[in-house]
């Protein structure tokens, strides 16, 4: 497990590559709320927007996602664990007035930073 990366990896830099070529403006690995303590991958502040990118095997992707079978238990609670923080952070994100994207790392990039952009254009009006 200390081998995996858990920034900047290749589906999140593409994805912040792609968003910049559409002229959008973020912070990285920020913060939303300074009260839980869980960054999100990709952050537009003033819009409230908050990017996470997950990937298949740690979130349980439902396309994607496996369940090992050596020491299946542990996996099991681990990854159910990461699903249910998952949900509270967007419960907690959601209370605070933050809207949060969630990115699946099979993804395109292209396809997941026009999602992500809209959202942000659409919380920039509706903000104003």
């Amino acid at each position: 497990m200390s081998k995996q990366r858990s920034r900047d990896t290749e589906i999140e830099v593409a994805l912040r590559r792609e968003l910049h070529r559409l002229g959008l403006r973020y912070r990285v690995h920020r913060r939303p709320v300074r009260a839980v303590r869980r960054e999100a991958d990709v952050v537009f502040g003033p819009a409230k927007v908050a990017v996470f990118v997950d990937g298949c095997f740690w979130h349980g992707c439902p396309e994607h996602g496996t369940w090992p079978k050596r020491n299946g238990e542990f996996w099991r609670a681990k990854i159910e664990g990461n699903r249910a923080r998952d949900a509270n952070t967007d419960r907690v994100l959601d209370e605070a007035g933050w809207l949060a994207v969630r990115v699946w790392e099979h993804e395109d990039p292209v396809v997941a930073a026009s999602r992500v952009r809209a959202s942000v254009l659409e919380r920039r009006r509706r903000l104003a």
